[in-house]
Order: C-alpha cells, then structure tokens, then sequence
C-alpha cells in the first residue's frame, strides 16, 4: 500500500458556528484580524456578523473586499499591501471559494514574500502562514479545508493551482445558515462544484480508503439534498446536508486532488472569467464519458452513491448510470449542455487545451490525456 497523507483543519460545523469566529482567533494568537470578503457578501450581512464576533473577543480587524469572482494576482498583491500597512497578523475569509482563495494568497505572500506568479505549483511556500480561519458562504468551493488556491494571471489570463500543505487554514467553520442567502443559480452551480469535487477524487489516481468514503457520502447528500435546496432558500435541512456534502467533498479532493474537469475549467475560468462551478458543471458529464474506461467499477459504486438502481445490471450497464444521474441532475438545475452557452469559441480551444495537460490537476485523471484529448473533448463540449 502506498504511502499516503490526510490533512484537515479544525472543524466546527453547526448552526450559528460563525459566532465562534472571535473566538477561534484568539485561540491562534490574533490580535488584529484581516477579514477578507466580497461585496456580495457583505451586502448578505454575513461579514457584518463576522465583525460584530470580532468586537466581542476584542480583536482589531480591517475588512478589505476588493476581491471578484475570479481573483486575480494584482487583487492579491493589493491584499498584501493593505495587509501589512494595518499591521495584520493573522487572517480570516469570510464568502465564497474566491474570497477563501484570496485570503489564502494573501496570508502566503504576507509570510513569504514575492509575487503570487512565483507559487504556482505544489510547494513551492518555505516560510509558515499566519493563523487563517475561514468561513464558508457556499456550498461548493471547499476553499475553508483544502490546500488549493486558485488565483488568475492576469498576463496570461489562465487560473493558476496552487497547492500546498500550508495553505490550509487552521480552522474551518461551516455555517449551514450562511447558504440561505444564496439564490437559485448560485445554489446549483456551487452544488455542482462540491459534486465534481467528490467524482473526481473519488476516481483520482491518488485516491486512498479515507478520501473514497468522504466522496462517495459526499455523493450520496448531493444527489439526496441539491435539489431542494436550489428549489427553497430557507430549506434548512437541504442547506445542512448541502454544508455538509460541500465539507466532505472538499477533505476528500484536498487530500486525493482532482482531474481533468478541473484542469479544462481553471484554463475556461481564466481566460472568460466564467463561475467555476458552472464551467465544472458543464464539462463533468464530457469528462465521465472520456473516464469511463479506466475505473468501471469505481462508476458502479458512484451510480449507487447517487442513488441509481443498479440490482440485477452488469457491470457495464451500472456503470453507466453514473452518467446518466449527473446528466439528469444538471438538466434538472438548468445546467447548460454546451460550453458555447457561456461564450467559447472555437478559436479559443487550441489555446485552452495546450494549457489544459499542463494543469497540476491533470497529473490524477484517472484515464491519460493527450492535447488532442483535451482538444476533442473541449469540442465535444462546445
């Protein structure tokens, strides 16, 4: 059996956790706090919240929300900046996977120096971050417990993977309630993020015994609890399962990494500034096709996890329902079919896929990818 790591921060999940915020950062050592968030964030109320637990502990804090969907090297290098000219020693993101991501970098470069250009790849950080606490605002990205950050090069306009035992936080809370001011579409397309999460690490080729059983019950809350959760805001027992598959997703691709629908989607996201879960959501049924070949048995076990009938069926044939569940749950979520509903263009592919084999991601796919692979792919999708 192969040598393998689990890594995971503290974990405090529950109902009104966010008011253990204060509280967790003094346990770090915080004296003065740099909250980083987003403007839809802010104007939800949650970062607000955040800053009302920072007063009770008596902790400084500035609040920097310069962050957009996609956050980008020159955003981070402006984090840095106000990071240091308030004097920060510690950090705490509060929103989506974009601002947890920023947050990250932020903190990485605050110890270590640098432009974020210079990290790109898997450990490359030789100097310890200060104290992260991160909180969740979706339920998708899995930013509050993995060792990724993603971060746009503006020059190049391709997403860079980051990864690296430091950057993941010291704690994690995971507030069910926070996900109730997210509408419809935001619901699906983060729902579908956590769902390409647990597929790819489940079928990851550095996949262990304790990431396998985090995908797959992953798997089994999304396909039970994305549907009525995109469907009713203040369904709470929907947002908590949908916190929960989201958390459990993201131990599992943090420790087992991902594939090739990540590698295609940070290349997509970087040059169209498109929502990442979208984009997974799109490419993941192209992808399970291309797959399928390398880990059949694997695709029965998914298909089951996603609630298929597989009794009876040969291998083959179960197999398949895999794909058939995540279709039919994108198309229940008006997922587009095509890549082209989000604006690529044939001329863009070439670029993409030349981009797409060198991701860090596409080092587990399960099954070899060529250029051309990607190519054809990309163009199947489109």
């Amino acid at each position: 059996m192969q040598i393998s790591k689990f890594m995971t921060p503290e974990i405090i999940f529950g109902n009104q956790s966010i008011s253990q915020i204060g509280e967790s950062l003094i346990r770090l050592g915080a004296k003065n706090v740099f909250l980083v968030s987003d403007p839809g964030v802010v104007n939800a109320g949650w970062a607000e919240q955040a800053i009302r637990y920072l007063k009770q502990s008596r902790l400084e804090y500035h609040l920097w929300t310069n962050v957009t969907s996609n956050p980008k090297d020159e955003e981070v290098h402006a984090g840095v900046a106000e990071y240091l000219r308030h004097e920060c020693n510690s950090i705490a993101g509060i929103g989506g996977g974009s601002a947890m991501d920023a947050a990250k970098a932020i903190a990485l470069l605050a110890a270590n120096g640098g432009s974020i250009l210079e990290y790109e790849g898997v450990d490359k950080i030789t100097r310890p971050l200060p104290p992260m606490v991160m909180v969740p605002t979706t339920a998708g990205s899995g930013s509050e417990v993995s060792q990724f950050s993603i971060i746009v090069d503006s020059k190049r306009k391709v997403k860079m993977t980051i990864i690296s035992k430091s950057l993941i936080p010291d704690i994690a809370i995971i507030d069910p309630q926070t996900l109730m001011t997210m509408d419809k579409r935001l619901t699906a397309n983060t729902g579908m993020d956590a769902l390409t999460h647990a597929i790819e690490s489940y079928v990851s080729l550095a996949a262990t015994p304790l990431t396998e059983v985090l995908s797959l019950q992953a798997m089994r809350l999304i396909a039970r609890y994305l549907r009525p959760s995109a469907a009713s805001q203040c369904n709470a027992e929907a947002k908590q399962g949908m916190a929960m598959a989201s958390l459990q997703a993201g131990l599992a691709f943090s420790n087992a990494i991902l594939g090739a629908v990540h590698a295609m989607s940070h290349q997509l996201g970087g040059l169209l500034d498109l929502p990442h879960g979208e984009v997974n959501a799109v490419l993941l049924p192209y992808v399970l096709e291309y797959n399928f070949l390398a880990a059949p048995e694997k695709y029965k076990k998914m298909a089951e996890a996603l609630g298929e009938n597989v009794s009876g069926l040969s291998l083959s044939d179960a197999s398949r329902l895999a794909m058939k569940a995540v279709k039919e749950l994108a198309s229940d979520l008006d997922i587009p079919d095509h890549l082209s509903t989000l604006g690529l263009q044939p001329e863009h592919i070439p670029v993409l896929s030349r981009n797409a084999v060198r991701d860090v991601c596409m080092a587990t796919n399960p099954r070899d990818m060529t250029e051309e692979d990607v190519h054809m792919l990309f163009c199947n999708a489109l």
